[in-house]
């Protein structure tokens, strides 16, 4: 591919073959995407790879990553792109697709819920949401905007708060009655505890819990008996089916305790986290349009989340739950 030289057909083919291999880390998801089979993207970008005279892929076993040389060229390729999606529609391009990191629980309990919104109201817009608690690398640029749950803390991007969090201990009504955990912290020493172990990056197991009791119960041990998970949302799943108490965060159980399904044994959510949801992408500038309208609308998602929960314990657990 003499430096200067028009790009061919084929050469054009083998680029934008490239471009969606290195966003999705598969030649098989590329593949499907392309209608082509796996081995004529293998063939394409080996015949780019060869061009160039650049290895852009490591081969590895069922998956493909992204050489040093394939993250600088897929990161100038995919400003390229999102450059001709603009030029094409008038500057203001709002259609594509948009890789959009979010954990597990803050996807599952309170952005999955709101993506019909989105794509009722932007149609040509297509998300491609990923979860999981590894870091993202924003370097390859095969992630767009992430939503993380953290202390703000993110070197070499750029970063908005997008809303906060509040914590308090949550049960099933069932759970609270057998236990007679009403008003009564003390009486967790005979009851289960459920742990979010990952609640956030390098946090200790217990952390939220060790918060929570430091500030609202310091007299009260954290008893021994106790599940662990690395997902606050299978905290509350469990803690709906009656197997303990979880530190519940108020923007991902506020549905469980509307319908019932949860209650808040020992009053509302008085306690800020430390920590706080966050939207991040790499230092880009600007972003493309289709990942402004994203950021700009989850930004208006949040904006009736912002201000905890000021229910009286009353209105959350009501006497006529209890025998």
């Amino acid at each position: 591919m003499p430096a200067g030289a028009p790009l061919t057909a084929s050469q054009f083919a083998n680029l934008h073959t490239f471009l969606v291999a290195a966003r999705h880390a598969s030649f098989a998801l590329a593949a499907q995407e392309l209608a082509l089979t796996p081995s004529a993207v293998s063939h394409r970008i080996a015949r780019l790879e060869a061009g160039l005279g650049l290895r852009l892929f490591e081969r590895l076993t069922r998956q493909v990553r992204l050489t040093p040389d394939g993250e600088r060229i897929f990161a100038a390729l995919q400003i390229g792109w999102d450059g001709l999606h603009a030029a094409i529609a008038g500057g203001d391009a709002l259609a594509g697709g948009i890789t959009v990191h979010a954990r597990p629980s803050i996807a599952q309990g309170w952005l999955v819920p709101r993506l019909a919104g989105f794509a009722a109201r932007y149609p040509d817009v297509s998300i491609d949401l990923r979860v999981g608690n590894d870091s993202v690398d924003f370097r390859a640029g095969q992630v767009d905007l992430a939503l993380h749950y953290g202390d703000g803390h993110f070197p070499g991007l750029v970063s908005r708060k997008l809303m906060d969090e509040w914590l308090a201990p949550v049960c099933s009504p069932q759970y609270a009655r057998d236990h007679g955990l009403l008003d009564m912290p003390h009486k967790l020493r005979d009851a289960t505890v459920l742990h979010d172990t990952l609640a956030w990056p390098a946090c200790a197991p217990d952390a939220e819990w060790r918060l929570w009791l430091d500030a609202q119960a310091p007299a009260v041990n954290l008893p021994a008996r106790s599940l662990r998970f690395d997902r606050a949302d299978l905290c509350a799943q469990a803690a709906i089916h009656h197997a303990g108490v979880a530190m519940g965060r108020r923007q991902l159980v506020q549905p469980w305790l509307d319908s019932g399904e949860l209650v808040l044994p020992f009053g509302g959510f008085n306690l800020a986290s430390p920590q706080a949801y966050y939207l991040v992408h790499s230092g880009r500038a600007p972003l493309p349009a289709r990942v402004q309208v994203l950021f700009d609308w989850l930004v208006g998602q949040a904006l009736d989340t912002l201000r905890p929960s000021l229910s009286t314990r009353t209105k959350e657990f009501p006497c006529s739950h209890l025998p």
